[in-house]
Formats: C-alpha cells, sequence, structure tokens
C-alpha cells in the first residue's frame, strides 16, 4: 500500500471557483449563505429554505468538483411518468471516488453529517486515497453534509484542521436527506455507487475511460429516515450505469455477476426494511447490496458489451408510494 502523493488542488478549486459563481444567484437558487464566527461560509440547502430543483443539479454538480454533468430526465416506473438524476462524467475516478463519494462521517459533539466533495481529498482519511496515492495540498477546500442541521465553528474547525487549513477557508454545502437538493444529489450518485462497488471487488478502476448513469428521483420524504430509504431504493432497484472500459472481457464476464445489488442476499425489499432490521446501522448492511440495479461494460479494446443485472420496478413503487390504485 503506497503513501498518498501531493497534489495540486485542483478538485477543491474547481469547487470553489463554482460556488463562487452559485452563491451570485443564491436567491434564485432558493439556498441561502450563513457566515460563521470563525470565518468560514455555510450554505443552507435545504435545512432552513425550500431550495429547488437548479439548486440540487448544482449541489450535486459542485459535489463532483464539477467533472461530472448532472440532469433531469424524463423516464418511468410501471407506465407512471417520473423524472431520473442523469450523471456523465469523463474524470469517473475524480469525480466521484476522489470527490462525490460520501465517506467521511463528520461527527462533533451533537453534530452527525455524512460529508463527501472534494474536501476529502485534502483530508484523506479514507484508504482508498492512500490506495490511489492521491491527496491534494489544499489552502481551501469546499464540502458537502448530508444533515438536517447547520454544522458550527467547532464542527467547522475540526474539518479545517483535518484538511489543514484555516477555518475561514472552508465552504461547506448542507442539506438534509428530506429535501429537495438534498435528495437530488444523494441520487445522483449512480456512477459512484457503482465504481465503489467494483473498488470493493478489487476492479481496476484505471481501467474506467468514462460513465454515465440514472435513477429515479425519489420523492422528497417526510423526514431524514424514509429519506434515507427512498435514496438509496433509487440507485439499488432503478440505477442504471453505464461504464467504458479498456483491457480484457475474460476479467468482465467474471466480475460483471457480482456488481449489481441483486448479487446480495439482502436483495428484493425496500431499503428503509433492510436497515431497520440491520439496527440502523449501515455497517450491519450486506456491503455486496449497495450498487446500481444495472451496469453495463462497454469494451473500448473488443468492442464487446457486457449487461448485468436489472430494474425492479415492483419495488420502486413500493418506496416511492406509487400505490397499484394510482396505475
Amino acid at each position: 500500500m503506497s503513501t498518498p502523493m501531493e497534489h495540486e488542488p485542483v478538485l477543491n478549486e474547481l469547487a470553489w471557483d463554482l460556488v463562487e459563481d452559485v452563491l451570485v444567484a443564491a436567491e434564485d437558487l432558493g439556498i441561502d449563505v450563513v457566515e460563521i464566527p470563525c470565518g468560514a461560509r455555510v450554505v443552507d440547502f435545504g435545512v432552513n429554505v425550500p431550495g429547488s430543483l437548479a439548486a440540487g443539479i448544482t449541489l450535486a454538480e459542485i459535489c463532483t468538483a464539477g467533472l461530472a454533468e448532472i440532469a433531469l430526465q424524463q423516464s418511468a416506473i410501471r407506465g407512471v411518468g417520473w423524472p431520473s438524476v442523469f450523471v456523465t462524467t469523463d474524470e469517473p475516478l475524480k469525480a466521484c471516488l476522489f470527490s462525490q463519494y460520501a465517506g467521511w462521517a463528520v461527527q462533533v459533539g451533537k453534530f452527525f453529517g455524512m460529508g463527501s466533495g472534494p474536501m476529502r481529498a485534502a483530508a484523506t482519511h479514507e484508504e482508498l486515497f492512500t490506495q490511489f496515492a492521491y491527496r491534494e495540498e489544499a489552502a481551501r477546500v469546499v464540502g458537502v453534509l448530508e444533515s438536517a442541521r447547520l454544522p458550527g465553528d467547532d464542527v467547522i474547525e475540526s474539518i479545517a484542521e483535518q484538511c489543514g487549513v484555516e477555518p475561514s477557508e472552508v465552504i461547506l454545502l448542507v442539506a438534509p436527506t428530506a429535501s429537495i437538493a438534498g435528495s437530488l444529489q444523494v441520487v445522483a450518485r449512480s456512477v459512484e455507487t457503482a465504481l465503489h462497488k467494483l473498488h470493493e471487488l478489487k476492479f481496476d478502476l484505471t481501467r474506467v475511460r468514462c460513465a454515465t448513469g440514472s435513477a429515479p428521483w425519489a420523492p422528497v420524504a417526510e423526514n431524514d429516515l424514509q429519506g434515507i430509504g427512498r435514496t438509496n431504493d433509487a440507485i439499488l432497484y432503478g440505477g442504471r450505469v453505464s461504464l467504458w472500459v479498456t483491457g480484457d472481457d475474460e476479467s468482465l464476464a467474471s466480475i460483471g455477476p457480482n456488481v449489481p445489488s441483486l448479487a446480495s442476499t439482502s436483495y428484493g425489499e425496500p431499503f428503509l426494511d433492510i436497515f431497520e432490521r440491520s439496527g440502523r446501522d449501515f455497517y450491519a448492511v450486506d456491503r455486496m447490496l449497495f450498487s446500481p440495479a444495472e451496469i453495463v461494460f462497454q469494451n473500448l479494446d473488443t468492442g464487446r458489451v457486457h449487461v448485468f443485472g436489472r430494474v425492479n420496478d415492483d419495488v420502486l413503487a413500493r418506496s416511492f408510494g406509487i400505490y397499484p390504485a394510482t396505475l
């Protein structure tokens, strides 16, 4: 295992510039900028403000440091017209694993939020940064927190220290799962989920050249617990990912059946039911479950296409509350 190498703070600088542009349109986006005594800025995308569709797309794109394009498209669930969140990236490793992946559990005092965004590449707590020898020596950082509370000085100072920057050089974007922007940015993780699953299965991710993904946008839930269930179901039972890869076909045929969510023994029920049985402990849930419903590998070297998994509209309809009487 190698030691993370220092890199120019590309991800954080890209995200910082995007945030600066977004703040000019804060009122139109339905978001709010909160100045924290320590000098940091917290951007509320849904805790005390309504947010918007545009805010959700913006939040998702900043979470990838602008290296992925996010859009809403029309799709269907059991014949009912339904919006899906479509992701496109030519930098899948940087956009999705080094930036977008929610790999930092930020817990300070009574505050808890799942941390994602390019700030992770400066803190490099996670093993994957060591495995890929990647670390940004940033002077300022941008992070996204999935939380129903806005962070205070203590949270920001902790993040700043771990990222090696001053608190005044931190921008945090915050949205609860049960919000327009929060729900959309979680569902925008179809490609990220596929890459993380492949990484868990020891697949060489440097073979992945570009990627697209889609998942039905989960309805905004009544509370964050229900939101966690719905947003997970969107990807586990409705996520579709295409990866353009290089290399041999044999390894794709071998690993493919283990990639989609149906490879898990827990597959087939709404995630909230599985989560409750696991004592609301993500680490107690079968890790094989966390992946898109369907994955397609297109081999750029051989021209072969490999397809694994399938969408499950029945579970999606149950999770989203699309009742038979409405069909």
